[in-house]
């Protein structure tokens, strides 16, 4: 830029190294319009006053030397933050507009309503501080947006309320918290033409997994009507999740989740063309926003956004509603995850939880025991005790100093993209937003565990457990020869594991995926007249509406359960055991009682193998193939291979292999391996049959220490007699390892023991095991213990 700046640029002439001229808001805006415009990423025109008109209005005004005594009797405890930040906010409300700068501000109005054909074109008047949105510190939320503006004396208004909110109070406690001095700081303020999302829909995306810090996943929200509900956290958005390295393979629809979200209110524009929120309609509330090629598209212009600024993105997006079309309104650095150490793995565990009390979507990874503090509004900060458990309905900047003196925060509204969510994140405090009736359900003074452990979602229970943190450092790890992977069933806390140096996924549990994700048993939506009870029914037409056949609800929320699986450790193999629930475990699913008898002893009866040719079950097995034939095939994750477990004989499999071809899962076929569980003796004593028709073995030690020692290892009285170390266990395990390799077969090994005892390690590395594959908890005690074996 020249020396002496105009008072007023266009966008299209500013670049992000023009953060000092127009802060990071407006740089950022112009950098996209040169650079990324080309590209068909479309965001919206308009033009930013520079840090000098600020200066420069503060300087007509005689307000420098004013603002300054406010801020140093603030510094001496003369005056209250309330106090002084009233003071300094009048006194530039009050300001007359240089002559020069507001020339220039109507001069661009208009040449802007003159390029759109709209008189009084409407206009979103963002404030933007030259200090923010730099990697080291998000002044996200601190200053004032105003929306939907029309005519020239009211945008010459929102530009001085744009200035006064410099000096909010969460503004100035902000930067006294990041060390900003407030004299320093100038603001640019943005004039952007307004998108009609109050009839379209807008939120928020970011280009890295929020709570991990996953480089491969975006997150995007999204809601009806302006943007500014899920950034306040005043609606519980959709949620949509993409992997990025698919996005460019032609046919592949990456789309790892689809979560509709409550979307109970929107922010649309009034008579007077302000904001206001009303009630989403039914059929808004019960349809997603996004369809899969507007995710895919967004996902794609965050991918590039995010690689042309060579860092993750916090992104805001808006769709008009009269056009269709999808405009980039805000882009900034991600403050949170890219400051995170990657050298450094810390996990938290909750002993003896008390009852659940609430549930929500979790936001970081922390668990805190505390006392609650509920508040209504940010005006009570004089009663929050420090160090409480903050329960609020949602959160706006106003309650930044209230949230930075909390152990944890739980809210009624709000999704991952919130005001509660990113500023939680950004204070490192644990989280739980979109509880829906925190306030109602928990009380002042109430001793409560705040655990955001356990995945995607947060749980509030009764009591104070205690809680045991772990950290462990990731650099100068051993890396042997025998492959270290692990069991997973979660797939909401699946990414956050994305750091540890895995070799794969040894064992995916589909029954955790079906009980928690689908919930409903596959034979009550392929046989729905046959299920009886009424509130069954009725649960069953709840969960699957939206879906134009109950099946393709099985099949769309399974594949997308598994893919998170799939997704945190591509390309590396991650084996998917299909369905092992037990009858009484089958019959517990949603619509089950009437597709399961009883059995006497379910552990060894109808499970398995067995199940799935079968003509009870079958067409239920078909949905679980479907749905893995998707995740491998329009989902693009071919590193998943599929797992039989309790395969009692060879004619067995070949019943079984024969079924998955019908669905599309033909061994061989695009690259399919089908491993099978070794946890039978049979498996065992006809190992060399079973490796002709299977890729490789898993050891179940569990089921095979049970079925070898004839020992229920659910029974207290024989607890002491149930070894995994038992010579005749061990037997077991050397023969099948020797006699899967001789036909060419690998083995793995998924248990506990090697972490519990580093002797079994030592003892699975000397018989030849190719991978050991264990919880995440245990994965790096099992990596030292397989090291040191291999060493002698």
């Amino acid at each position: 830029m020249p020396h002496a700046t105009p008072p007023v640029i266009s966008f299209d002439k500013v670049k992000r190294s023009d953060t000092g001229l127009v802060g990071g808001k407006n740089a950022s805006l112009g950098e996209m319009i040169g650079a990324l415009g080309p590209m068909g990423i479309l965001v919206p025109p308009g033009f930013a006053t520079t840090a000098g008109a600020y200066r420069e209005y503060l300087s007509a005004n005689g307000l420098e030397p004013r603002i300054s005594q406010q801020l140093d009797a603030l510094a001496e405890g003369r005056t209250t933050l309330q106090q002084a930040g009233r003071a300094i906010r009048s006194m530039i409300l009050e300001g007359n507009w240089p002559k020069e700068t507001a020339q220039a501000i109507l001069a661009h109005y208009r040449s802007l309503g003159q390029s759109t054909k709209k008189a009084d074109v409407p206009v979103a008047v963002r404030s933007s501080a030259t200090a923010e949105d730099l990697p080291e510190a998000s002044f996200a939320g601190q200053q004032e947006t105003f929306l939907n503006v029309r005519g020239e004396q009211a945008l010459l208004q929102a530009c001085r309320k744009c200035y006064a909110s410099l000096f909010t109070d969460r503004a100035i406690s902000y930067r006294q918290i990041h060390g900003f001095d407030d004299m320093q700081v100038a603001l640019s303020v943005g004039v952007q033409q307004m998108v009609r999302a109050d009839t379209g829909g807008a939120g928020v995306m970011f280009s890295v997994d929020t709570e991990s810090g996953f480089p491969d996943a975006i997150l995007i929200n999204a809601a009806w009507g302006l943007g500014e509900t899920v950034v306040q956290g005043a609606v519980d958005p959709d949620e949509y999740q993409v992997f990025k390295p698919f996005l460019d393979t032609h046919g592949l629809s990456p789309i790892l989740e689809k979560r509709l979200g409550a979307k109970a209110v929107k922010m649309i524009q009034d008579r007077d063309g302000s904001p206001r929120n009303v009630p989403a309609s039914k059929a808004e509330r019960t349809r997603f926003v996004l369809g899969d090629g507007e995710i895919l598209s967004l996902a794609r212009q965050a991918t590039a956004i995010e690689e042309h600024y060579g860092c993750p993105m916090d992104i805001e997006w808006a769709r008009d509603g009269e056009t269709g079309q999808i405009y980039i309104v805000q882009a900034r650095p991600e403050t949170v995850q890219s400051r995170a150490s990657a050298g450094i793995l810390r996990s938290y565990a909750v002993t003896a939880p008390g009852e659940v009390l609430l549930t929500g979507l979790s936001v970081g990874s922390g668990a805190v025991a505390g006392r609650v503090s509920i508040l209504e509004s940010a005006e009570d900060i004089s009663r929050f005790v420090d160090g409480s458990v903050l329960v609020t309905g949602t959160t706006d900047p106003d309650w930044v100093p209230i949230m930075k003196r909390a152990a944890a925060i739980v809210t009624d509204h709000g999704g991952r993209t919130s005001h509660a969510a990113i500023i939680s994140r950004e204070l490192g405090v644990p989280a739980i937003v979109g509880c829906g009736n925190a306030t109602e359900v928990l009380h002042d003074q109430q001793d409560v565990t705040v655990s955001c452990a356990g995945g995607e979602q947060g749980v509030v229970t009764e009591g104070l457990s205690q809680i045991a943190i772990t950290e462990e450092t990731l650099e100068n790890l051993p890396r042997p020869k025998t492959e270290i992977m692990l069991n997973l069933a979660n797939p909401s806390a699946a990414l956050r594991w994305w750091r540890l140096p895995v070799d794969g996924v040894g064992l995916a549990r589909m029954e955790f995926v079906i009980s928690n994700t689908v919930r409903v048993h596959p034979m009550a939506l392929v046989r729905f007249d046959q299920v009886q009870d009424q509130e069954t029914r009725a649960a069953i037409e709840a969960l699957t509406a939206g879906y134009e056949r109950k099946t393709e609800y099985f099949t769309d929320r399974l594949a997308r359960g598994l893919s998170r699986i799939a997704a945190f450790c591509h390309p590396k193999p991650v084996i998917i055991r299909v369905s092992d629930f037990k009858t009484n475990e089958y019959a517990d699913l949603i619509g089950g009682q009437d597709f399961e008898s009883a059995e006497e002893n379910p552990m060894i009866g109808f499970r398995g193998a067995s199940r799935y040719y079968s003509e009870e079950y079958r067409d239920g097995f078909a949905l679980e193939c479907q749905a893995i034939a998707r995740l491998r095939g329009q989902m693009g994750f071919k590193n998943v291979i599929v797992m039989i477990p309790f395969c009692r004989t060879p004619e067995e499999a070949d019943r079984v292999l024969a079924v998955m071809a019908e669905h599309g899962l033909k061994r061989g076929q695009d690259g399919l391996k089908v491993y099978v569980m070794c946890e039978i003796p049979s498996n065992v004593l006809r190992a060399a049959e079973f490796a002709e028709r299977f890729d490789g073995f898993s050891i179940g030690s569990n089921d095979l220490t049970q079925l070898t020692l004839g020992i229920d290892r659910d029974s207290d009285a024989l607890a002491d007699l149930f070894r995994e170390d038992d010579p005749a266990v061990l037997w077991m395990i050397e023969t099948v390892i020797r006699e899967a390799h001789k036909a060419g077969s690998k083995v793995g090994f998924c248990g506990q023991a090697p972490s519990n005892n580093p002797d079994y390690a030592r003892r699975l590395v000397e018989f030849g095991i190719d991978s050991i594959s264990v919880t995440p908890d245990s994965f790096l005690q099992v990596l030292r213990n397989a090291a040191k074996a291999e060493e002698g």
